[in-house]
């Protein structure tokens, strides 16, 4: 495995646990859609620096290239994440807890190849 490819996994890892935390603190208050999309808010935060300073560290982009590629790609794997996430809670009754966790995870491989091809070209 690549220094590249366990970073990648360890802020993406770490991302999804604050996205999860945020989701599990705020589902009660408010519609699980909208817990969703205010833990993604607060992951994307961890996630574009944990992947500027450590999985894509040698990137020849600039910072604020970086930023607004990489916002670009985050909001896509967002919009797949609350799709998967919708559709396996509303129309599959899933538990809100696990929809979550499986479109996390669906939207992982998109967000990664997004990366390191584009957001943070190397």
């Amino acid at each position: 495995m690549s220094a590249s490819t366990f970073w990648f996994l360890a802020v993406g890892g770490a991302a999804a646990l604050t996205h999860l935390a945020v989701f599990s603190l705020t589902q009660h208050r408010m519609w699980p859609e909208l817990a969703n999309a205010l833990g993604f808010c607060i992951a994307f935060f961890v996630s574009f620096a944990g992947h500027r300073l450590l999985s894509f560290k040698d990137a020849a982009t600039s910072v604020a290239t970086s930023l607004g590629r990489f916002a670009v790609t985050a909001v896509a794997g967002f919009a797949s994440n609350e799709l998967v996430f919708v559709l396996l809670l509303r129309r599959l009754d899933w538990p809100a807890l696990l929809a979550l966790v499986a479109a996390l995870v669906f939207a992982a491989g998109q967000t990664f190849v997004l990366s390191r091809f584009w957001a943070f070209r190397r």
